[in-house]
């Protein structure tokens, strides 16, 4: 198939998920044509299958902001006429699933299909503005099949925007031969002293990460087992997060590592991960964990249930209960025999539950029906 992906390349779940997607579809010969920003991040490599069509926006005196989305719209109805494509995959409605319906408008009768998949802020977060809302709707509304990361997502999308339309659950995904547990990993040494334990957290540091809490927790576990914090990322909520650690004197126990963009070897160095969020629609970071054999300590928030089994792989709370979320992570973490007992589950899950394998294959089944319906 020829199948154009639209995405945010920077840092984040959704362009790290459609990056893959994109890769893996290119691996099994259909020929994938990037529509982006700039090189997803996570791309690292040639191949033969793969195009990268850059957008460059121009900037007018009489404009206040360049015409990003004209421009994004303009772009994808060139390459789906050169190319032929017959699959747009678009990774958000706003603005991706509305550019890719005003670019199909400018193609006439083209048969290209559009495929939406949800990642949770167009929900969750931008659909809160009323003079986005029914943007984002129509661009649920017009694209030939939309997917949710979570089965939660699904549910919250049909809710908020009382739709008819059938949005179909596909998990992301995780490439367990890159994420995979690393015996005596020698980055544990660069952290931690060998008696210690390594906790873990990964985000862009937005208010509903709930970096506080996050901070509450380790301070409890620290109180009862030598351990070390890893925090990478960046985000709004840093500076306060060197603050708060600093007035609990933690600073000697913390350490900032910024964005990474190869992250696996630090999943792989650490003994739990850490996700107190108030809303994930998924949860990509800790499904990551999890393939690296490392348990996760988590709240009971959107789509996290469907990927981490309370009591399995991992312990769930709700959200802000900072004292069960330490509790459970002392458990573990004084518990060698129960801890590799999580590891292992935690890794036959993502095997599994979440291989990169079944999930590119239901893509292609989706894709292969909505061009099907096309013809028709």
């Amino acid at each position: 198939m020829r199948i154009g992906i639209s995405c945010y390349p920077t840092v984040g779940g959704s362009g790290a998920v459609a990056t893959e997607l994109g890769k893996a579809l290119a691996h099994k010969g259909h020929q994938v044509h990037f529509i982006v920003t700039d090189v997803p991040f996570r791309l690292g490599e040639f191949h033969q299958n793969i195009y990268i069509h850059e957008l460059e926006t121009t900037t007018y005196p009489v404009l206040r902001t360049p015409p990003y989305d004209f421009s994004l719209a303009a772009l994808m109805a060139d390459i789906v006429a050169r190319y032929d494509l017959e699959i747009l995959h678009v990774h958000y409605a706003l603005p991706f699933a509305v550019s890719a319906f005003l670019a199909k408008q400018m193609l006439d009768d083209h048969p290209v299909r559009i495929v939406t998949t949800l990642h949770g802020t167009d929900v969750t977060v931008l659909a809160q503005d009323k003079t986005l809302f029914n943007v984002i709707k129509l661009g649920i509304e017009k694209s030939d099949a939309i997917t949710a990361v979570s089965t939660d997502l699904a549910e919250q999308t049909k809710d908020l925007f009382q739709t008819h339309r059938s949005i179909e659950s596909i998990y992301n995904f995780i490439d367990t031969d890159v994420f995979r547990p690393i015996h005596d990993s020698p980055l544990r040494g660069c952290f931690a002293q060998t008696e210690e334990k390594i906790l873990l957290h990964i985000s862009n540091f937005r208010k509903v990460k709930r970096i506080t809490d996050l901070i509450d927790v380790f301070a409890r576990i620290q109180e009862r087992v030598s351990c070390k914090l890893l925090l990478v990322g960046e985000g709004p909520e840093l500076a306060s997060a060197r603050e708060r650690i600093r007035l609990l004197n933690l600073a000697d126990k913390v350490r900032f590592l910024g964005n990474q963009d190869e992250v696996a070897s630090l999943f792989a160095a650490a003994d739990l991960f850490l996700l107190p969020s108030e809303k994930e629609s998924f949860g990509l970071v800790a499904l990551e964990a999890m393939a690296c054999g490392v348990p996760v300590i988590a709240t009971r928030a959107g789509g996290i249930p469907e990927v981490v089994v309370d009591g399995e792989t991992g312990y769930l709370s709700n959200v802000g209960d900072t004292e069960k979320m330490a509790a459970d992570a002392v458990t573990l973490l004084k518990d060698a025999q129960l801890h590799r007992q999580f590891s292992q589950a935690a890794r036959d899950r993502a095997e599994t539950v979440f291989s990169v394998h079944d999930k590119i294959r239901e893509y292609e089944d989706l894709y292969q029906r909505v061009i099907q319906e096309s013809w028709i």
